[in-house]
């Protein structure tokens, strides 16, 4: 099956894990998908990753986090930058996702990156998604 927008696939199966309260979930491999997963588990959202290698393009296997009452670690996730509408920001018109308690996840000319840390290091990109 084509995905047109593998990203959002990506940010969709881990919601609805969540929501049905899995361990873990299987997503089809890729760079992108292990930079996002990365930066989701420095900023305390998920448990864990790993990237399983098979014949084809590989498995990521994301460890969901919850914490008391079996309540998941974010409440939502929102993909912004759309195949079909691509969003693009510089650095000073990037601003914080809640008042500082969510993240946008953004993709820069030096990798994957926070807000926080793409206002810190003075650089702008496409806006991947919003986690909170």
């Amino acid at each position: 099956m084509t995905v047109s927008d593998p990203i959002a696939d990506m940010l969709t199966r881990i919601r609805n894990a969540a929501k049905a309260n899995f361990s873990s979930v299987d997503i089809p491999g890729s760079k992108l998908k292990v930079e996002l997963a990365k930066v989701l588990k420095n900023e305390g959202f998920i448990k864990n990753y790993k990237f399983i290698k098979d014949t084809k393009q590989g498995i990521l296997r994301i460890y969901l986090k919850y914490g008391a009452g079996r309540s998941c670690a974010f409440l939502n996730i929102k993909r912004i930058s759309k195949p079909s509408r691509r969003v693009y920001l510089k650095n000073k018109d990037i601003k914080p996702v809640l008042s500082g308690m969510g993240v946008s996840i953004i993709s820069t000319s030096k990798g994957i990156m926070t807000d926080k840390r793409a206002r810190k290091e003075n650089l702008g990109g496409e806006i991947l998604c919003s986690v909170w």
